[in-house]
């Protein structure tokens, strides 16, 4: 089918019922392009007041229902074809009108669905279509509102490719040939029996062909047929995460119909010895959760946007992506086939029990077996997935209704998808949490008689988590559940992974969501242990909602019960992340390079000073509220602990030229020292040392002199079309370029040219400043604008900020 971009031409507003705009209440609509987040531009308010809010978890935005409408030209030359629109994600409840007829509707938000048009359509004349979203406490985290995925419009004969029809696998592979074996599903929608011939080539990454095939295939009235046919490719190039090889099939049926997708070549085993092998090889997965919301452009998907974020990740050191907790987007997925990242694709976070007021619970009986459907569509031509989940922290997993639940998802997906694992990211304290009143209670009862304070036992609740995990009773509860998976995806649950080895010797356990301070012993366990194939941190980027869980807390011994869970308005963000929502690395992110193997030199994390001599409160997913800045004025003088990460046997740190302290380091002392010193601005040096040898080193330097404000683009030239984006970084610095970390301002930014400004903010994880305003303070001397192109054309961006030149940076859109 030809398929034609649908995101030009929309309208949106708040809708409004009917009857009260027969009333005389109006509501305009304002024209959007998409992919659009109706939700990000909307007021945030404090809980209490009139608007109905999603509170911490949707980072105190309101809910709300959202209505589109688009008026488009339908030729009349499409009399007698198939005509679809398909939506990649409408956020949430979507129900479609055509010409005011109702059409369809989803009610996950994070499914691709087609809407069969045609009989809606009024032929040589404009149609209109309605969509209607909404969302309103239906989930833990930041989902944004609307269409906030790519639509098509879809056109074909009656007799053509099915959409999502066409899958091509590699079910035998060695080093002198691939089987490629492509299946297309073709329909017949006409009232008479045709046949055709199906033409198949597939091309390599230059655009020739390796290798071909010619069928036939006869299809009857309403009676769709499949076409299979196997391919052979010599000498095969493998897709993996170092050499990300792809090729493409072109399926060509006769006069009618023609589809085009790419794929890899590659295989994959498992087992409890060599854990997960791709081509062979033996890969352990260095995880990263990710949630779905791109930062500053909420939930807003654009290809350029998830391509940045894959490439970001990957540079950090992360070789794997698991979706939290909702199936990917196709242009992630795209990029992870593209740049080498391998998938975990999930499905749900909730099946039949409900974990917010109105989620996808309400619908999951009736609606999951098709939402299964259209993520395994999705995903099976991408080399890049390599596993799906079928649920995160499902409460279920702990009964036996439960378990019989798992095992229709299972059997779904693999009915549907043999040729990848299928895991579950199970939380065993969840799943027993009928009997978590008991086990409490035993727990404070041993904690009073061992003298241990309420404070110091929640401090330690990561601790508390393992030790529930490991229990028989979670042992017991959660083994069918387990059994049904081919990976036993597991939640905080590292003191599993060798109580597992002996209980369950053919349990192969890969650590789907684990705490960013645990690195180092989980990746040890890895290491160790070849059934743990996998370590997924929560989480590799920061987003937006569930506020706070990752923020710096502190506490004196007079202090009361420590902070709950969230953070109070106006946080906005998790604050949790290897890589803020800006994407820039934190030091969490090199820390955790440093764990992986995969960097040499020392890095050093400095403390906040305003907060020296305070007890560290975090939960077990905040980092040390740590700078990578020696720049800290008004504490000259004053005491300052700096933290410095390497592998190295010992680290000496040096200031303006003098020693001030030589420590051990490396494996044995998890990889970080810290060294409390008296601050004095000008050049601190971390140097590492390996047997007494100095083997690398890295240092840090005071800004110095006047604020500088400096605008660079990520590249110079970017597509016109198409989904791309254009990303400008706003930083202070002094004239030799290192950033003033202490000296945030209001930055100001004016657009000219071919695009508009559609996100604007830092990283600031409380703020109440907005991302669709032109104006926005830096954090940590730091702003990120991104801007979409509108055409052809040169592109300016000039920023101001009080006590600042003015600087401009030009952009070419082509």
């Amino acid at each position: 089918m030809i398929r034609t971009s649908f995101n030009d031409g929309w309208q949106v507003r708040p809708k409004v019922n009917p009857f009260s705009e027969l009333s005389g209440q109006a509501v305009p609509f304002s024209p959007v392009t998409l992919p659009h987040d109706a939700m990000i531009g909307q007021p945030r308010t404090a809980p209490g007041g009139d608007v109905a809010l999603d509170g911490a978890a949707g980072a105190y935005f309101p809910g709300g229902v959202f209505e589109y409408r688009k008026v488009f030209a339908v030729p009349e030359e499409y009399r007698g074809k198939r005509v679809f629109l398909e939506f990649e994600g409408v956020h949430r409840d979507a129900t479609v009108y055509i010409n005011g007829d109702y059409a369809g509707q989803r009610p996950y938000g994070y499914s691709h669905f087609h809407i069969d048009a045609d009989r809606f359509l009024r032929f040589g004349q404009d149609n209109e279509i309605r969509v209607e979203a909404r969302a309103h406490r239906d989930s833990r985290w930041y989902t944004g509102a609307g269409i906030y995925r790519d639509t098509w419009l879809l056109v074909g004969e009656a007799v053509r490719i099915v959409p999502d029809g066409l899958q091509v696998t590699t079910p035998d592979i060695d080093g002198s040939r691939a089987v490629v074996e492509v299946v297309t599903l073709v329909a017949n929608d006409s009232i008479e029996v045709r046949t055709f011939p199906v033409v198949t080539e597939i091309r390599d990454a230059s655009g020739g062909v390796v290798a071909s095939d010619v069928s036939s295939v006869t299809v009857l009235p309403g009676e769709p047929a499949t076409v299979r046919q196997r391919l052979y490719v010599p000498s095969p190039g493998l897709w993996s995460p170092e050499s990300p090889t792809l090729y493409s099939c072109r399926v060509v049926l006769g006069d009618v119909d023609k589809e085009t997708i790419s794929f890899g070549i590659r295989s994959l085993q498992l087992d409890p010895e060599h854990g997960l092998r791709i081509n062979g090889e033996t890969v352990k997965l260095r995880g990263s959760c990710v949630h779905h919301d791109n930062g500053v452009l909420g939930a807003a998907t654009y290809g350029r946007a998830e391509e940045r974020r894959v490439r970001i990740l990957k540079e950090a050191g992360f070789n794997a992506i698991r979706s939290s907790h909702q199936p990917l987007s196709k242009p992630m997925l795209d990029a992870c086939d593209r740049l080498g990242m391998l998938v975990v694709d999930e499905t749900f976070d909730v099946w039949t029990i409900g974990k917010s007021d109105f989620d996808y619970s309400l619908s999951f009986p009736e609606w999951w077996e098709r939402d299964v459907e259209a993520m395994v569509a999705k995903d099976v031509n991408h080399p890049s997935v390599i596993m799906y989940s079928i649920g995160n922290e499902i409460p279920e997993t702990g009964s036996p209704f439960g378990a019989a639940w798992g095992r229709r998802l299972a059997e779904k997906v693999r009915s549907l998808d043999p040729t990848r694992y299928v895991t579950n990211a199970v939380n065993g304290m969840l799943a027993v949490r009928s009997e978590l009143a008991v086990l409490q209670e035993q727990w404070l009862e041993q904690a009073a008689k061992d003298g241990v304070g309420i404070n110091t036992l929640m401090a330690e609740a990561d601790d508390a988590m393992n030790t529930v995990n490991s229990s028989e009773l979670v042992t017991e509860r959660t083994a069918e559940s387990f059994a049904v998976l081919d990976v036993a995806g597991m939640n905080y649950a590292e003191g599993r992974y060798a109580l597992d080895r002996d209980l369950f010797p053919n349990r192969i356990i890969l650590g789907t969501e684990t705490f960013p301070t645990h690195i180092d012993g989980n990746w040890d366990l890895v290491k160790q242990y070849g059934h743990v194939i996998g370590d997924f941190t929560w989480t590799g980027w920061d987003y937006l909602g569930e506020v706070g869980i990752g923020r710096p807390q502190y506490r004196t011994e007079d202090d009361g019960p420590l902070q709950p869970h969230n953070a109070p308005y106006p946080y906005l963000l998790a604050d949790c992340g290897d890589i803020d929502i800006t994407g820039y690395r934190r030091p969490a992110s090199y820390y955790r390079e440093i764990v992986l193997g995969l960097r040499a030199e020392p890095y050093i994390a400095v403390r906040r000073p305003e907060h020296h001599g305070r007890i560290w409160a975090g939960s077990p997913w905040a980092w040390s509220h740590t700078v990578s800045s020696w720049t800290w004025p008004g504490y000259d003088g004053k005491p300052i602990t700096v933290e410095v990460y390497s592998d190295a046997d010992e680290v000496e740190l040096v200031g303006n030229g003098t020693s001030l302290g030589r420590r051990p380091v490396g494996p044995k002392h998890r990889f970080r020292t810290e060294f409390d010193i008296v601050h004095t601005p000008g050049e601190l040096v971390a140097v590492a040392y390996r047997d007494g040898v100095e083997t690398s080193r890295t240092s840090l330097r005071s800004a110095d002199g006047p604020v500088r404000l400096t605008a660079e683009a990520e590249r110079e030239v970017v597509g016109a079309t198409g989904g791309d984006l254009a990303y400008v970084t706003l930083n202070l610095t002094d004239g030799q370029g290192t950033r003033h970390t202490a000296a945030d301002r209001p930055v100001r930014v004016e657009v000219s040219g071919a695009a508009e400004l559609i996100g604007f903010g830092s990283a600031a994880p409380s703020t109440e400043e907005r991302f669709d305003a032109a104006e926005r303070h830096t954090y940590e001397g730091r702003a990120l604008a991104v801007l979409r192109p509108a055409g052809v054309g040169k592109i300016s961006l000039t920023a101001t900020a009080p006590g600042c030149d003015p600087v401009a940076v030009v952009v070419t859109a082509e």
